[in-house]
């Protein structure tokens, strides 16, 4: 009999846990259709749903994909909420038949309900910490190989695969517009468009320099190096033109051969653009599109994108409000670091989050590094 003991004391836990698991998720499904705005959802529907069967939509393009836009995030939107409520609603019926009828067989399918619904809320909780405007939209990033040599540039392709593994998993599609090979392996920069719901607020959290501490690849003797890449990122537009007016007299356009390392990265082409805003100095970089014309076109986009970004940031007479702190590429201004030898370790240095599985982190995965950071500027704009 004694050794019978820990498993109905067992059992008897999970009769007290479920109940109350349940009552929680409950509550919080409650809390996501305030959150969301369940009522203002399906009347924004209805409103978005009469305009897009107008016969007349796709006379304006751009109002059309607005529209569509709108109408496919009200849509997710509200089939969230209603699968939430079907899966508790399975989630608690299943704990009833086992409650009546005994059958500790079902429990565990009960927990599985549970943790799945968990994990649900927990993707939709991650939205109360977005902040900015452009949170919810596209990104478009830059990495740039800073201090290292050889290494950074291969860290630098490090980064772009993390990224690219990370976009893959959430679903999001992932567009390499241009990169540029270091002079002897990895890249000396790339830059690349997510797109995705909150694509540009989850990327935000990653912008900064990145710095890597492994045995290199490239050292005969095979000593330690630490080597250092950035990301920048700032939101993508599909039209910035009632943002930005850039006049073609202040760029200079130069067409080129695409060349680079091969592979995914590039398109070898001589239809490579690349476009610089003379009174800014910025440049843009486009080679994988498959003609000239389609190249110009996507780093007009990128610039606009970008002189949107620095328009924005000026307005509010603070310049790095979105761009973030550009600061050298290299030591003592790290975010975070990825340590290889001579323990594992990744650590962010903003908010102490880590984790020793730092081949996950180079797989992308990274989402707890970035809800971390999140959490902090939240917790910064509350005041706490």
């Amino acid at each position: 009999m004694a050794a019978d003991a820990p498993g109905k004391g067992e059992a008897e836990q999970a009769r007290t846990d479920l109940p109350e698991a349940l009552a929680s998720l409950g509550a919080r499904l409650e809390e996501t259709r305030r959150f969301l705005g369940a009522d203002a959802l399906a009347e924004r529907k209805a409103e978005l749903e009469a305009v897009a069967s107008a016969p007349d939509l796709w006379d304006d393009p751009d109002q059309a994909r607005e529209v569509t836009t709108a109408l496919g995030r009200v849509t997710e939107d509200l089939d969230l909420l209603d699968l939430l409520a079907e899966r508790l609603s399975d989630a608690e019926t299943l704990h009833e038949l086992m409650v009546e009828e005994g059958d500790e067989s079902l429990r565990h399918e009960v927990e599985d309900v549970v943790t799945d619904l968990d994990r649900r809320f927990g993707v939709v909780e991650l939205r109360a910490l977005f902040g900015g405007e452009y949170d919810d939209g596209d990104a478009v990033a830059e990495i740039h190989a800073g201090a290292g040599g050889t290494d950074a540039a291969d860290w630098a392709e490090m980064m772009l695969r993390m990224y690219t593994r990370w976009a893959e998993r959430r679903g999001f599609a992932i567009e390499v517009e241009e990169a540029t090979p270091g002079q002897e392996a990895g890249l000396a920069s790339a830059t690349f468009i997510v797109r995705g719901r909150y694509a540009f607020g989850m990327l935000a959290a990653e912008r900064g320099v990145h710095r890597l501490v492994r045995m290199s690849p490239f050292d005969a003797q095979h000593r330690r190096q630490t080597s250092f890449a950035s990301l920048d990122v700032v939101p993508f537009l599909e039209d910035v033109s009632d943002q930005v007016d850039i006049d073609e007299k202040d760029l200079r356009i130069d067409t080129y051969r695409s060349s680079g390392a091969g592979g995914q990265h590039v398109n070898k082409t001589d239809s490579a653009v690349r476009i610089t805003h003379l009174p800014t100095g910025i440049v843009v970089t486009c080679q994988n599109q498959r003609s000239q014309t389609q190249n110009k076109t996507k780093a007009m986009q990128v610039l606009g994108a970008k002189l949107a970004e620095r328009q924005r940031a000026e307005h509010q007479a603070t310049l790095n409000q979105l761009a973030g702190d550009r600061t050298e590429n290299a030591w003592g201004n790290q975010i975070r670091s990825y340590v290889m030898a001579p323990y594992q370790l990744v650590k962010d240095l903003r908010t102490n989050a880590e984790t020793g599985n730092v081949d996950a982190v180079l797989d992308g995965d990274i989402d707890m590094l970035i809800e971390a950071e999140l959490r902090r500027g939240a917790e910064q704009r509350r005041g706490t």
